[in-house]
């Protein structure tokens, strides 16, 4: 395969989850918002530093209210990893890779890509309760995911789009949790209350992990729901899986054994999901939680990087597609 194409299927396949999580990072302030006290004031400025993309966000803007957030992290132009620009990105990059995908694929994408555009039209940043139209978002993207399930070939196309798509999700799943690091208790007394416990179970309603982890912690706890996300053998977005289900693309590019490593993005990946394999839950709390996910997406990062080096440099040198967070 061209490496010109599998890097456009690669970033497909990042830019595609990327706007999925997006719609869930704003999913994740409505949530807490309620299930809070109505004398707590709405936090949207957590969720702009989790996201990475806080100082851009500060040179275009006063201040962190509803409004302003809603409209960075989804609809504006400048921000280029906003909801709208990366549907935008990905429909980009998969029109020059159209042959590779089906006509339904191509189709769902176009209609998903059409859908944020109306709601940049029609002010949806301004309504009262928007959570309908990230809903309907999110909603798009997993159909486009089922429909590619159950109609392309695993080839090494498919399995750079699930190369990609997984190791986004993992970063994301990340900066979703550590959106509960920068929201702000009333007082440091309040760690533990129920308005504590109400933004962990927030948290795992915007993952859609809520009922799968009552299944298997029961009670939420602030230690429960970090295992779960961070170190879950089997929950799709917990990041120990993401990052397993990634090593196995890569594995299956490298047309390798699976043990061991033939090149620098499978030993880059292989540490970290080693790494995670020997850790449990008080590895993480006593190393740091933000901390622990700050380094983690650092080493993500430089998965990333690799995989560059080994794949899409080959023939060419163009400049990284993703802005760095």
């Amino acid at each position: 395969m061209l490496s010109r194409v599998a890097d456009s299927i690669y970033w497909m396949g990042r830019y595609l989850e990327r706007s999925e999580n997006y719609a869930r990072f704003i999913d994740v302030n409505f949530n807490l918002m309620l299930d809070l006290p109505p004398s707590e004031k709405e936090q949207w400025e957590p969720l702009i530093t989790a996201t990475g993309d806080r100082e851009l966000y500060i040179s275009k803007y006063e201040n962190f209210d509803r409004f302003n957030a809603i409209y960075f992290l989804a609809f504006d132009d400048e921000n280029p990893n906003s909801l709208l620009s990366c549907i935008s990105k990905a429909r980009g990059n998969a029109r020059t890779v159209r042959e590779k995908l089906t006509k339904e694929s191509w189709e769902k994408l176009n209609e998903a890509y059409l859908f944020a555009l109306e709601g940049k039209r029609k002010k949806i940043w301004q309504f009262e309760d928007p959570r309908g139209f990230f809903t309907e978002v999110k909603y798009s993207i997993q159909l486009l995911y089922g429909i590619e399930d159950n109609s392309v070939a695993r080839t090494e196309e498919w399995y750079f789009r699930q190369l990609g798509q997984f190791l986004e999700r993992a970063d994301k799943t990340s900066r979703i949790l550590d959106v509960k690091y920068h929201v702000l208790l009333p007082s440091p007394d309040e760690v533990g209350s129920t308005i504590d416990i109400l933004q962990w179970t927030s948290l795992l309603k915007s993952v859609s992990g809520f009922n799968t982890y009552r299944r298997i912690f029961g009670e939420i706890s602030p230690s429960g729901v970090v295992d779960f996300l961070v170190l879950n053998k089997y929950f799709p977005r917990s990041i120990f899986f993401c990052l397993c289900e990634a090593e196995k693309c890569l594995y299956k590019i490298s047309d390798s054994s699976g043990h061991g490593f033939t090149n620098s993005a499978e030993k880059a990946l292989g540490s970290l999901r080693s790494q995670l394999e020997y850790y449990d839950v008080s590895d993480v709390i006593n190393y740091g939680l933000h901390e622990f996910l700050d380094n983690l997406q650092i080493r993500i990062n430089e998965v990333s990087n690799a995989i560059h080096q080994n794949f899409f440099k080959i023939e060419h040198d163009q400049s990284f597609q993703q802005m760095d967070q």
